[in-house]
């Protein structure tokens, strides 16, 4: 088999990941795009191990190891990955990565500015005068 079978799969799937990624809005969506991206690598690592190890000698498939450390990461990740998107979602009741970063804003501006608070004070004052 060519090298190139793998190579155009692993492509593909890495970039199906990658939009995953940057297009979703679900946490759960985003843990398994990168999980698709995490296996395209695994992918790659496996076929050039299998590549090298037919010109060179010894055959140590250091590529099969590393891609038993990557599989063990990615598992890591997803477990820790899904913890803390069940906790968010039980406090903020949604896994809507937009949303919470919009409710994280606005924890943000609630600080310690007085200028701020003065600013947002004076439109609801004139609202109550015009009502």
């Amino acid at each position: 088999m060519h090298l190139a079978y793998p190579a155009v799969l692993s492509a593909l799937l890495f970039s199906t990941g990658l939009y995953g990624v940057l297009a979703r809005r679900n946490a759960i969506l985003v843990l398994m795009s990168v999980e698709l991206m995490l296996n395209a690598v695994n992918l790659n690592l496996v076929a050039f191990d299998v590549w090298l190890s037919r010109t060179a000698q010894d055959t140590l498939h250091s590529g099969q190891a590393l891609t038993l450390f990557t599989i063990a990461v990615a598992a890591a990740e997803i477990g820790i990955g899904l913890a803390i998107v069940l906790a968010v979602h039980r406090n903020r009741g949604t896994a809507d990565i937009d949303k919470l970063r919009d409710t994280a804003e606005s924890a943000d501006d609630d600080g310690t500015d007085d200028d701020s608070e003065a600013a947002r004070s004076e439109p609801a004052e004139k609202a109550e005068a015009t009502a």
